[in-house]
């Protein structure tokens, strides 16, 4: 017994009750799904190419309506999404890792927001440092550089790396 495929809005209400997305990335997702029914849709039939291309128009233009409804009705929030990567970053990066993955979406961290996390960036770094190294982490030359690589992968700032490293 085949199950009927779901519409788009709700396979876009479905992705939002996993969790919140930026407009950029739930357009990304909803135009793949809609572009992977349609080539199975199409896979049977012989349409022409111009069919195609204005199909893929149309599809786009459905998604950024849809998306459009979301945003009206709430279910959709760009400042819910940026609050959600920050309670899901913030303890284990800095603030130059979370503001690139907020850039990806095409999205800012707020003046506040930013004060925020600048403020706790310090005794944030020192709780990454302290799980990964233990409370006796060694100072050798060899090993401070491992352990500097290591944070500033995280996105702590260079100077803010050398500080915790001295003190």
């Amino acid at each position: 017994m085949a199950r009927t495929p779901l519409s788009l809005k709700a396979r876009a209400i479905a992705l939002l009750a996993q969790r919140e997305h930026s407009r950029a990335e739930l357009r990304r997702k909803l135009l793949s799904i809609e572009r992977r029914s349609r080539a199975a849709a199409q896979a049977g039939s012989h349409a022409a190419p111009e069919d195609a291309a204005e199909a893929a128009d149309i599809t786009e233009a459905a998604v950024d309506a849809l998306l459009d409804s979301l945003a009206a009705a709430g279910y959709l929030d760009e400042t819910r999404f940026v609050e959600s990567r920050l309670h899901v970053r913030a303890g284990r990066f800095g603030i130059q890792r979370i503001e690139q993955e907020l850039a990806q979406h095409g999205l800012k961290l707020d003046a506040q927001q930013r004060a925020l996390l600048r403020e706790t960036e310090l005794e944030r770094a020192r709780e990454v440092w302290l799980k990964r190294f233990g409370p006796e982490p060694e100072r050798g030359a060899t090993e401070q550089a491992r352990q500097s690589r290591f944070l500033l992968a995280r996105g702590f700032s260079a100077e803010l790396v050398r500080r915790l490293l001295r003190g």
